[in-house]
């Protein structure tokens, strides 16, 4: 039974409407009839379905509409056209370093954190020191949030993050934070949750890590569905199209035609 249905998913900006320009703005362009709205779909008729325990790596280029994906399988967005369809609590880490307070210490901004995500005084008071070592943040504990480095700020927010158990986690781009040790103790941290059942999204730039963490893949571009399937000959044909030995459209017909991302195959 899927966990997580996406159902022909597209999304929509407005750009130029009366929002944008505010009401006095807007009348008198109505007026002079040069008002116009242009319409910029960040997705478009985006489907597949996840089973427990998947971990989907969404891969594309920038501008591809990933980010966008996310907030609306989070909930954050509600899609233009068709319908998510959840089972069970879901947890999103995006922009991992945003929503801290600077003035308040790297403690202060902990418990903050802790309880936006809706966790307990008590579970924090027992957690916290996990937390802080997790980050590698001791020596900096009572110090102002704004004088951490941006690496030292998600380190913090995915520490904090990482000790949620939900039913589906979405990660956008947050294994890629702090230096290369602190990457790995990340993503061990994230297999010991998938171990635990959870079906997991994870947005990243590198094809290397979608290969390695995840068993299914969606490829985006532009707001358009290229290939969902598996990981492995997905991943092999996406590094070919980033090679530039393949177009986009030859790797689109080759995934249609089912044949495997092998090098001699053009």
């Amino acid at each position: 039974m899927s966990i997580l249905e996406v159902n022909n998913v597209s999304i929509r900006y407005m750009t130029g409407d009366f929002k944008d320009i505010g009401l006095k703005e807007y009348i008198m362009r109505r007026l002079k009839g040069d008002y116009h709205v242009r319409e910029f779909w960040a997705d478009k008729d985006i489907t597949f379905s996840l089973e427990q325990g998947d971990m989907l790596g969404i891969i594309g280029t920038n501008g591809a509409g990933k980010s966008t994906l996310l907030k609306a399988i989070s909930g954050i967005m509600e899609p233009t056209k068709g319908k998510v369809v959840r089972k069970g609590n879901i947890a999103a880490l995006l922009e991992l370093a945003s929503g801290f307070d600077g003035d308040l210490t790297v403690r202060e901004n902990a418990y903050l954190r802790g309880a936006m995500l809706g966790y307990t005084r008590k579970f924090m008071d027992e957690t916290y020191n996990s937390i802080i070592e997790f980050a590698e943040l001791q020596e900096f504990q009572d110090r102002p949030f704004k004088q951490l480095s941006s690496g030292m700020r998600s380190r913090l927010a995915f520490a904090i993050a990482s000790l949620v158990r939900p039913d589906i986690l979405i990660l956008d781009e947050v294994l890629s934070v702090g230096d290369g040790a602190f990457r790995k103790k990340s993503e061990a941290k994230m297999r010991e949750i998938i171990a635990g059942g959870a079906t997991t999204i994870l947005v990243s730039h590198s094809v290397q890590q979608v290969r390695e963490l995840c068993n299914k893949v969606l490829w985006l571009d532009k707001g358009r569905q290229v290939a969902f399937g598996a990981a492995e000959p997905l991943c092999g044909l996406y590094q070919r199209y980033l090679d530039k030995e393949l177009t986009l459209e030859q790797a689109a017909e080759l995934w249609e035609q089912g044949i495997p991302a092998v090098p001699d195959i053009v």
